[in-house]
Parts: C-alpha cells; structure tokens; sequence
C-alpha cells in the first residue's frame, strides 16, 4: 500500500493562506485546495519528483505530476500571464523529468512586482487522483520557509474512494419511455425548454429527448431548442431513475399542452396607454421634446484577452465568471418570483438553462483547449450558439439571441475589462431595452436628441440622470421597437409618445414647438440667477440634484442656489471595489469648488434595494426594499462609512458642506451617526463640524418629524421613496409607474406632517422628482416647502414657474384637496387652478 507523501516550499517564501490569495480562482479553491508563497527569493523550484506535463506559454507557470497521479501545479504570482513571459526564464519543458529541488524557472523579482498584479506564487493540487489533503506541515500563515520545507503531506486512496474520482451519489434505478405530440403553438422554444430542464432536476432523472435519429439531453438547453421542433412534432421522451414516470407525466403535461400565455403575441403586446395609430406609448421618465432619426442602440461587449493562459486557469476562470453570473441571476430571479413579476421570472429561469448548458461549457472549453481565453472561448462558443439559432429560421428561437447576447456580455464581464461606448449619431432619437446609468452617461455626452427604452421606470437612476440632463426620455414601452435604423421620429416625452415615419407637416410643427420652447428657455435662463420669490412674496432655494463635480459645474451655470443632492453613490457603482478616501475627496471637493461658498448637500452611500455593488453583496431577502439599505448598512459596513466620512470632513471649507442620511427611520440612527462624525472629527483633527441632516423618506420619520427636527440641522423629503413606501407600490415596476404619484393625498398628507414638525425648528426642503414636476412643486411649496431641489436643465424653468405663484391662495385651496380620493383628482385641481385666468 502507498504511504504518504510530502509536498516542498518550491522556494523561499512567507506562507500565505490559499484563501488569502487575492484572486477569486485561486482563493475560492476553484483550482483545488494548496497553499501559497509570497517569495523571498528567485528561483521556482520542483516540490516533488515527477514528470513536467505543461509549460505556460508565457512561462510563469508550470504544472508537475507526481509518481502517483497527483497533479501540482505552480503559478508565479498573479496575472503575470500579461507580462508574457518578460522577466521569466523557463528552465524545464514538457515531458522532463525531475526531481524534488530541481529548478523550474527563474524570475526577475524587480520587473515581475513592478507589472503584475502580485508575486505571491499559489502550489495548487490540480488534480488529486484520490490522494487526500491531510495536513500543511508545522508551519502558519506568515511563517517564514525554506526551499524543501515540507508545506503539504498527502494520504493515498482508500478501498472506500470511489474510482477514478466517481459520484457518491446513489445509482438511480428504472427506465421509462413516453411518446409525445407536441402541442406549443410556437414549438419546443426557451421557456418550455428550460420548464423540461427543470422537470429532470427536480424529479432527480436523466430526461432524454428523442426526435428522428437525434438524441438530446435535457439538460442541455441549446441542444433542445437546434432540433427547431414544432407543434406538431413527434417526440420520444426516456427518463432514467426511481421517478422517471413521475418526470414522464410532468414532461408529456408541458409538451402536449397548450401554454397559457402566447409567447408570440406577448413579444408584440402595446403597453396599455393611449396611443394614436402609428403611434407607441411610454411612461415619461425626462419631459421635453425632440425629432430626429431613429437609432438601435447595441451594447458593445467587454474586452478580453485573446489568448490564453494553461488550459487548467482558464477553466477555473470560467467556472467562476459562470458561478459568479449564477448567483447574480439567482438573486434577481428570487426577488421577481417574491414580487410577483412572473414573466421576469420565467426569463431569468431560461438565462439559468443556459448558464448551465453543458453543451455551451464544452463548447467554451475547447476554445480554452485550442488556446483561447476564458473570456474569448466563452464569446465564441455563444457566437455559435447564435448562428444555429438564427439558422433555424424559427423567429422565436431567432428571438433568443438577445438572452444570448446578454449572457455573453454578463460572462464576459466578470472576465475582462469595460467596453468601449458604441457610437450613436447626433440628435438621434435612441431605442434600447433598456441602460445602466454609466451606459446613460457616455450616450448623453455624444448628444442625442431623446431616449425610449422598452423597460424602466420613471424614478430609475436612468431616469434621474436623463432629467439631471434635460434628455428627452420614454421608459417602459413594453415592446421591442423594430422602426428601421435612421427612420425620422417624433418623441413627445410629455404626453408619453413615439411616433415613427411622421408626416412632413407634424415634423415642422414639432420642430416650431422645439425651437419656441429654447427661447422660452434661453429667456428663463438669463434670470436663473435671480432669487425665485413668489408672487406673494416667498423666496424659494433652487438647488440641484448631481451625481458628482461635473454636474455640480453645469448646475453653477444654470443658476443653482446650491447643492441640494449629491447623490454619492453614484462614485459607488459600475466598478469592482469601492473608491478610497482620496477619490471620493477629490469628487466631493470638485462639487463644492463649483458652487464657490453656496451649500453643497451630500447623501452618504445610499445602497440596497434597487441600487446594488457587486462588491458588496447584500443577503437575499424576501422584501429588499425593506431589508438592508441606507442608513441601516452603516451597521455592517462601518469602515466603508467610515471612508466616506473621513473624505468629507477633508473638505474645504466645511462650512458650506452638509451631510445627509438616507433612510433615516427614527432619531435613534440620527444619534449614532452624529456620535460617529464627532469621533471621526477628533481623531482628525478636526474642530468645526458639518450641518447634519436627515432624508425623509418613510411614513415613520414624517410622522416623527418634530423629534428628528430637534436635533438635526435640516430635513429634505425624497418623495420618490416617500411615495412608494406609502402607497405600497415598487417604484422600480413599469406595471404601476402610472399610479406612483407624489400627488396623492395620503403622501401629501405626510409632507404636511413633515413640514408642521419642523416648524421652528430646521428648514425643510425636497430633493425628490417631484421639486421638478410643475404642479407638484407648487403643492410643495403651498405646504410649506423652503427649498426644491432638482435636475439642474430644470432650474430656470422652476424659478420662471416660483415667480408666478401666489403659494398662500393656493395653500387655501389645499384643505380640500387633500380630501379627494386619489393623485389624479388632485393632480386635474391642482392643473385647473394654474391655468385659471388671473382676475383683476
């Protein structure tokens, strides 16, 4: 019988835990457990006699397989695949033997530091072959070793290891064979596809599907959808394992049944709005009006290496990326499935069906094989898949290529680097499923004329920076739009309308409209930087709402009182670690530079819910909205908060800064934070605090507005927030988008609240959508509202509105409004009152 055998440091080196390693693939254990080294040395050696079976063509890795079987496999540093092979000088070559102690290769310590990520060399037990990990030698993380010390000892297999690595699971037993007509109106398509897939695990069977002389596994995704079945078809179902009739009932049930929702006709639904003919409606996301061509807009995918490392790491790599896009997909599909958004649901089960398709995997490892990238290997293998589909020439299946494509880019993501921004022709009128807001940023620098997106909602962050741009914008049309590339439109994003191939006379009378609106805004502008008093003698603050210095800088030049939000997470997202003490400070300082001694508000990290990291994960819970976010992070994550308050208390001067908390629900949390700057201050150094505010954005804190008003400097009422927790609507639903007004009277009925507590106390002001809204802001401020705060293309235009307002005849008129039955009755009293003719 075989005894043990040890595994040598392959170097000088401190001993580091395999876990500690700053890489996913090694430290997640994905290559197989090891240790690693950081070296105090030159020179890799050979920790154990063998045979050298793979040279990295770059020549920083090598991988050695012991008499036993047991594969090792040694990585100097990481990512130091990109220096190829500068710096590094291989000293063995496939098929050498060696002995324990021989050189491996050797390295210029100086160079490799200076250009890769790390030196700290992973020893990784690539392949096992049954030998057991057992131990790690005498020595601990951050013990100092000797080339040849012993670091690893392995057991040999047992009689009780299963053979050439085999399951434990136990054999399922029984067979059974059903034939099937099918019944799909629209034939064996993605979703019934994935269904079949998940029949087959949840009933713990092989499924087969038999069509012809074609035999396809169910599991297998790609390979169901390419046998391009249609009602109709004859098919053979085989199910292996103790439930294989059971798994055959549920099968024959999906297949032969009709579906009760038609895949075809849903792909084509108008979203239920008034729309003229030829026309497509939306919900109005940014107001204003714009012509010009149509443009699809196609996200370009993520750049990645061409070439790759071992075949081993790619692997690795990938399988990563995959668990990563996995638990990503996961997460969103439980909180659509808890929201009730079933066809969101099923969508991203079919995305699932394909990330685990093992026909797409063994397809993406033989790029890996053929010396592609993770990244590459994975983009070809799913442009095959595309290829396929489209040949079939079913439109339904042709219509998978967008799930396609967003799982290619999601992959390739976690695997490369940010694409470059598509370029997008000036003043077009831009169609897409839908954005991220870094996608919304550079398609706003290049100009165009207005936005429609299928998906969205009107209080999205897309929509935020849409408005903070004064950029036309539909969300939620609820159809692909499939108008020709360079067709002329018209966007009327104040009635919520798309109108494709107008006729030549609505062009002109649209453009007319356009062009008057510029004058009467270029007119609005000259006086922006005047106070806004209103008619009866009440100056309002108009501030902005910005996501970082340069915003803060076109808000200065539209006239802005000040800051009144910058929205800071906005440096938090799009980005794979947050940003240090340094970057927020230069951020945060840009803003207040710009505003030149006027007040610049800054809400701390307002994560959770709708807004996530991707290095931040949050738990998965049944209601997120009403889970961890805000304010309630600071608990878990007190040195990311901690970051964030020392890169405010560096600014200068700090008189005009203001911090505010979000998702403050009581006085308690107020407290805590308060002590937390005072801390932080002392430690600094620093003698004169910030102003201190809250965000009002829950039923609690307006109905406790009199106990946060006494002890916090300010109150600022988020009305997109405030509305959606009242009323109970997500905010983030196309489906109830419409009903989400401010103007309903129970959320008017707890700004009235707020305002009354705070009277005499600290000012109150809005930061939400509704300061830019023209009838909502004119309730606000009825009710008592100081300050408006909103996108800054909207300061002049809400000034020019301020100074027309007689707020205390209004404020009359209230009372009974507040009585009606829902926002739209207020909304049409409030409409009828402002268009009223003035009498003498």
């Amino acid at each position: 019988m075989a005894s043990s055998f040890d595994i040598q440091a392959p170097m000088d080196g401190v001993l580091v835990a395999l876990e500690a390693v700053p890489d996913p693939v090694f430290a997640g254990g994905t290559l197989g457990e090891g240790v690693a080294l950081d070296p105090l040395g030159d020179t890799l050696h050979a920790p154990c006699d063998g045979e050298i079976v793979h040279c990295a063509r770059t020549a920083h890795a090598v991988t050695l397989r012991s008499a036993g079987g047991v594969e090792l496999l040694i990585h100097l540093g990481l990512d130091t695949v990109n220096l190829d092979g500068a710096g590094i000088e291989l000293l063995v070559e496939a098929g050498q033997r060696v002995e324990a102690g021989a050189p491996l290769l050797r390295f210029d310590a100086d160079q490799v530091a200076q250009q890769a990520m790390s030196l700290i060399t992973p020893l990784i037990i690539a392949e096992p072959s049954g030998w057991r990990l057992t131990s790690h030698g005498t020595q601990h993380s951050g013990d100092t070793v000797r080339q040849g010390e012993v670091v690893m000892r392995l057991e040999p297999p047992t009689s009780r290891d299963a053979p050439d690595g085999g399951d434990a699971t136990p054999r399922r037993i029984g067979e059974a064979t059903r034939e099937v007509t099918l019944g799909l109106a629209a034939g064996l398509h993605a979703r019934p596809a994935a269904r079949l897939r998940a029949i087959a695990h949840e009933r713990n069977v092989d499924l087969e599907l038999v069509h012809g002389a074609t035999h396809v596994d169910a599991r297998s995704l790609s390979r169901l959808l390419n046998l391009g079945l249609v009602n109709g078809d004859r098919v053979t179902l085989i199910a292996r394992g103790e439930c294989a009739t059971a798994a055959l009932d549920d099968a024959e049930r999906l297949l032969s049944e009709a579906e009760t929702d038609d895949p075809v006709a849903s792909a084509t639904d108008v979203p239920a709005a008034e729309a003229g003919v030829g026309q497509l409606a939306g919900l109005v996301a940014s107001q204003g009006l714009a012509v010009g061509p149509l443009h699809h807009y196609v996200a370009a995918l993520p750049t990645v290496p061409q070439v790759g490392d071992d075949p081993a790491h790619e692997r690795a790599a990938l399988s990563v990326a995959l668990e990563n896009v996995d638990h990503s997909l996961k997460t969103a599909l439980g909180q659509a499935k808890r929201s009730g958004r079933s066809s969101e649901a099923e969508i991203l089960e079919a995305h699932l069906a394909w990330l685990d398709d093992p026909a797409l995997r063994e397809a993406a490892d033989g790029y890996v094989d053929s010396g592609r990238s993770a990244g590459q290997a994975w983009k070809e293998a799913l442009d095959d898949e595309v290829a396929r589909l489209q040949a079939t020439g079913n439109k339904l299946l042709a219509a998978r290529v967008a799930d396609l494509r967003d799982l290619q880019r999601q992959v390739m993501a976690r695997l490369g680097s940010a694409p470059s921004v598509p370029q997008v022709p000036a003043d077009a009128i831009v169609i897409a499923d839908d954005l991220t807001p870094s996608e919304l940023t550079a398609l706003a620098a290049q100009r165009p004329a207005g936005i429609c997106l299928v998906a969205g909602g009107t209080t999205s962050h897309v929509a935020i920076l849409a408005r903070a741009r004064g950029l036309p914008c539909l969300v939620a049309m609820g159809a692909m739009l499939e108008s020709a590339e360079g067709e002329m439109a018209i966007l009327d994003a104040e009635r919520g309308l798309l109108e494709p191939q107008p006729e030549r006379a609505s062009l002109e009378a649209m453009r007319e409209r356009i062009a008057e609106r510029e004058r009467a805004r270029g007119a609005a502008r000259e006086s922006a930087r005047k106070p806004a008093t209103t008619h009866d003698g009440r100056t309002i603050e108009v501030c902005a709402n910005v996501a970082g210095g340069a915003e803060a800088r076109i808000a200065a030049q539209e006239g802005a009182d000040g800051i009144g939000l910058l929205r800071s997470e906005f440096l938090f997202l799009d980005r794979d670690r947050a940003p240090s003490v340094d970057e927020q400070r230069e951020e945060y300082q840009a803003a207040l530079d710009a505003m030149s001694g006027k007040p610049v508000v800054v809400r701390t990290l307002d994560i959770g819910a709708d807004k996530q990291l991707s290095y931040l994960p949050l738990p998965n819970v049944p209601n997120p909205a009403l889970g961890v976010r805000g304010i309630r992070l600071w608990a878990s994550q007190a040195a990311l908060l901690n970051s964030q308050l020392r890169a405010l208390l560096a600014l200068e001067p700090l008189g005009s800064l203001r911090i505010m908390l979000p998702m403050v629900s009581g006085v308690g949390e107020l407290r805590a934070l308060r002590q937390r700057l005072e801390t932080l201050a002392s430690e600094l150094g620093v003698s004169r605090l910030p102003q201190l505010g809250v965000m009002i954005e829950v039923p609690s804190a307006a109905l406790c507005a009199a106990s946060l008003a006494a002890e916090a400097d300010f109150l600022s009422i988020g009305t997109n927030d405030l509305t959606q927790y009242t009323l109970a609507m997500d905010r983030e639903d196309p489906g109830l988008a419409a009903q989400l007004d401010v103007l309903h009277p129970a959320v008017l009925r707890l700004i009235k609240a707020t305002v009354e507590g705070a009277a005499g106390r600290c000012p109150v002001g809005v930061c939400g959508a509704a300061a830019g809204d023209p009838l909502a802001l004119a309730v606000l401020v009825a009710l008592g509202v100081e300050e408006l705060s909103v996108e800054p293309s909207r300061i002049p235009a809400v000034k020019a509105s301020l100074r027309e307002l007689d707020a205390g005849e209004l404020a009359e008129q209230l009372s009974a409004w507040l009585e009606l039955d829902d926002g739209a009755a207020v909304r049409a009293q409030v409409k009828a009152w402002l268009e009223a003719p003035v009498t003498a």
